[in-house]
């Protein structure tokens, strides 16, 4: 059977799953090559400790770098550093200390990431990784400590969107107008937890800092992979990773790996199956700018500078832009120029590596004589730490990949987002605007959609999981029914709260009446992107509180879905039944109604992949042993526990 690249490099690092080809929906146990955490690596700790793990199964896989909060010199921070270090060298875990740099860049330039390898990091911006043709996505820090203990962590194949890249960009554009211009054109979740495949005659002209910038800052696109091929821009990287680690003695890769890599690089099946393609010509992207406050709205340079949005900040941070690449297109911009009066402008590489080389070519006095106020090699300001943040009525233009609200500093500030040239033009004019006349012109949407969905399978049942799951159906029809909605914030810090007591308030923020008309054993079905919003746990254990014994849904927030199993909770994917489910109730949809029970019973049968709702019949992804297993055992913590003779 034909495979995207995901199912294909999935496959090669498959440590339990279906028999036959691995497809989209399949839950799967993979064996990552790489797992990196970092300032949160106290977390995973704590859970892997709790697990009663007493060592990790492979000290090769797991990588600590510590990069968030290194500007604060606390006993409590530093004591928590400490103890990092300390289990890293028990352990015999490579360990990066604060101002080594950020942790995703050290995993691509210390030759941790390799074509056609599977890399995690218990970080959103792991998508980064699939610049050099691996699968890069995230995890939760409860799946890291199941990688520590097990080297294994459950994982369901995303469907695969194509993104077709003709052209080549022109003079002024960047890597980060290409994602910047994506965000904005596709901003209705058109790849939301998608696997986006970087295609097309257009791949060839990026440079690898700018693949970089577009793999990481997929992230705030949606899609939980950003997978670029391997081609000779790739192998050259390869090379001077390999080069430089071999000369401090380290070799992760050999040059028969590279040979290999570049005779047959990791590829997808030309006829697989995609659920989307959309096509974009680099020729027409030109620079622009997200925001204020958010990634989905964007304005061209041209346009923007029209508007003479003056700023007090300017930020040249973080792991999508301060690359060797992007701190020498500052530079060049600020060439014999000042930063203007009242504005601030805050430079932080990548990785001290990164500094390292600006410094020797001069790109970094050229920025310091400009103005710039140098920050330690680390995440800082991006993620709101450390000195610089934005005060107050303060409006920044930052290099970095996120712009929400008060992710910067104050809520009452504004942040907008752009390449690095254009970041230096606004620190130097005080106004956000560019080095030079730019054009001003987007490219047209070009998005299609394809015919999928999941074939019914038969399944082995493992002892102790359901056959089959028959309850009054309960439809929530809203779209982004988000994890306050679920469980209110109110409660989420409460030690107090009993099942009882969490049972009662299940949906207090959707409707107010939802527990009061709802009983143990009903089945919710919902609409797409079910639990987005914070990664509160509580917001699936109270359903399982109120005796709900699964929730379907369109599409699951990503973080929603590993909570949800992490914990024991079943949820099921059922876009085609959400569709009917609209239509049959569309006169109550139009009122209002935001929990609609019509009184009949709807039945999941696990043995086929079957829904059974008033006769008709709908498929879902098989359910296999990997996420039976997770149920049986009431979640991955006692899993994990168990294979270890722990439990």
């Amino acid at each position: 059977m034909p495979q995207t690249i995901v199912e294909k490099i999935a496959q090669t690092h498959l440590a339990e799953g279906p028999k036959r080809p691995l497809r989209t929906g399949d839950f799967v146990s993979i064996r990552p090559h790489r797992v990196m955490t970092h300032d949160n690596t106290s977390a995973v700790m704590s859970k892997f400790k709790a697990i009663g793990a007493k060592k990790v199964h492979n000290s090769q896989q797991i990588v600590f770098t510590l990069d968030h909060d290194i500007q604060n010199r606390d006993d409590a921070n530093l004591k928590k550093y400490r103890a990092i270090e300390a289990f890293a060298k028990e352990h015999g875990i490579d360990f990066y200390p604060a101002g080594s740099g950020i942790g995703h860049q050290i995993m691509v330039e210390r030759g941790y990431v390799v074509p056609g390898s599977f890399v995690v990091a218990s970080d959103s911006h792991s998508n980064m990784y699939g610049a050099l043709g691996a699968v890069g996505t995230p995890i939760v820090r409860t799946d890291a400590a199941a990688v520590w203990a097990t080297g294994e962590f459950w994982w369901q194949i995303p469907r695969s969107v194509q993104v077709v890249f003709e052209g080549k960009l022109a003079a002024g554009a960047t890597g980060k107008d290409v994602i910047i211009t994506l965000c904005g054109l596709y901003n209705h979740d058109e790849v939301l937890n998608a696997a986006v495949e970087f295609t097309g005659p257009g791949v060839a002209s990026l440079s690898m800092d700018a693949r970089l910038s577009i793999s990481n800052m997929t992230t705030e696109w949606g899609p939980l992979v950003g997978w670029f091929p391997v081609d000779a821009v790739t192998i050259s990287y390869l090379k001077g990773v390999h080069q430089r680690l071999k000369a401090s003695g380290v070799e992760r890769f050999t040059e028969n790996d590279i040979e290999s890599w570049t005779k047959s690089p990791p590829q997808p099946d030309a006829d697989a199956a995609y659920a989307a393609r959309i096509t974009l010509d680099l020729n027409q992207v030109t620079p622009h700018v997200s925001g204020p406050d958010t990634v989905q709205v964007m304005a061209s340079l041209a346009e923007i500078e029209k508007q003479h949005v003056a700023i007090q900040k300017a930020y040249l941070v973080s792991c999508v832009n301060s690359r060797v690449e992007d701190l020498a297109a500052a530079a060049d911009v600020l060439q014999g120029k000042k930063v203007a009066p009242g504005v601030k402008f805050y430079l932080g590489a990548a990785s001290q590596w990164v500094q390292q080389e600006a410094e020797r070519r001069g790109i970094w006095q050229t920025l310091l004589d400009a103005g710039a106020n140098p920050l330690p090699a680390g995440c800082g300001p991006c993620i709101g730490l450390g000195v610089g943040l934005l005060e107050p009525g303060e409006v920044g233009i930052s290099a970095t990949n996120r712009n929400f609200k008060g992710r910067m500093g104050s809520r009452d500030a504004k942040c907008y987002l752009a390449s690095p040239e254009v970041v230096a033009a606004s620190a130097v004019a005080g106004y956000i605007r560019g080095p030079y006349q730019m054009a001003d012109r987007a490219p047209a949407r070009s998005y299609r959609e394809f015919a999928t969905g999941a074939a019914a399978e038969k399944v082995e049942i493992l002892p102790g999981f359901p056959e089959r799951v028959r309850g009054r159906l309960v439809f929530m029809p809203q779209d982004n029914v988000n994890t306050d909605a679920i469980y209110g914030k109110d409660y989420t810090y409460r030690d107090d709260m009993t099942r009882e007591m969490m049972a009662k308030v299940v949906m207090e923020n959707y409707d107010p009446q939802f527990a009061a008309r709802t009983q143990a054993g009903d089945v919710i079905v919902s609409g797409f992107n079910f639990g987005t919003g914070s990664s509160r746990e509580q917001a699936v254990t109270c359903l399982k509180a109120k005796g709900i014994p699964l929730v379907i849904a369109a599409s699951f927030s990503q973080t929603y879905l590993r909570n949800a199993y992490n914990n024991g909770f079943l949820c099921v994917e059922v876009p085609e039944l959400v569709k009917r489910l609209r239509e049959q109730f569309a006169k109550e949809i139009a009122a209002k109604d935001k929990t609609i029970i019509p009184g009949d019973e709807i039945n999941i049968d696990f043995t086929s992949g079957v829904i059974d709702w008033r006769g008709e019949k709908f498929a879902f992804p098989a359910l296999g042993s990997v996420p039976q297993s997770l149920v049986i055992a009431e979640g991955v913590e006692n899993l994990v526990a168990k294979r270890l003779g722990l439990a």
